[in-house]
């Protein structure tokens, strides 16, 4: 019975033994976003409600992360006024109808392994309850990771101002894809 036993707990710590799970340290982990229209781009933050990141042998293995959409700000447009219909134009039904849908999840499925310090990982992201494939290149750290993220906003139903979907909008068209710019500190 010793010797089943003992098989039984090596077998377990072969398999535990690589794995590192990680929870994301929500205070120093960063989402800029940036999106851009014929006349110039906005840009802002977003914060991270919680996450968690599992590596094992030198790969992404999978990682949850929950995006705040109420936290939402602008920080290019100083005047209060501008600012302030920015962020409530962005949360209503015409971009990311926050009120129903107030968080967004990137769901990471796996990578490659880092070589250099980079990895291509793939994973979804669900926006508004639509759920997309992304892939991207993540940048190991001493702390965590950082990776920029190209998103067509159009996949999950954020329409308004889309050279796609209207005519003759001019210079009042907002481009498609926006990006995320990450940077994740895990504990």
């Amino acid at each position: 019975m010793k010797k089943i036993n003992f098989l039984i707990a090596f077998l377990m710590i072969s398999i535990i033994a690589g794995a590192q799970d990680f929870s994301v340290n929500t205070s120093k982990s960063e989402l800029k976003w940036t999106g851009k229209k014929v006349t110039g781009e906005h840009w802002g933050y977003v914060k991270l409600k919680d996450g968690t990141l599992s590596v094992k042998d030198g790969k992404i293995t999978g990682g949850v992360f929950n995006i705040d959409m109420n936290s939402l700000i602008n920080k290019d447009l100083e005047d209060p006024e501008w600012n302030g219909k920015l962020i409530g134009h962005l949360k209503s039904d015409d971009f990311f109808s926050v009120e129903t849908f107030p968080v967004a999840t990137l769901t990471l499925t796996e990578s490659a392994p880092f070589k250099d310090g980079k990895a291509e990982v793939k994973g979804k992201l669900t926006i508004k309850g639509i759920t997309n494939p992304v892939s991207f290149t993540a940048n190991k750290m001493d702390d965590g990771y950082m990776a920029t993220i190209t998103i067509d906003r159009t996949k999950y139903d954020v329409r308004y101002g889309s050279g796609k979907f209207f005519d003759n909008l001019g210079d009042n068209m907002i481009y498609d894809e926006f990006t995320l710019d990450i940077k994740i500190a895990v504990k």
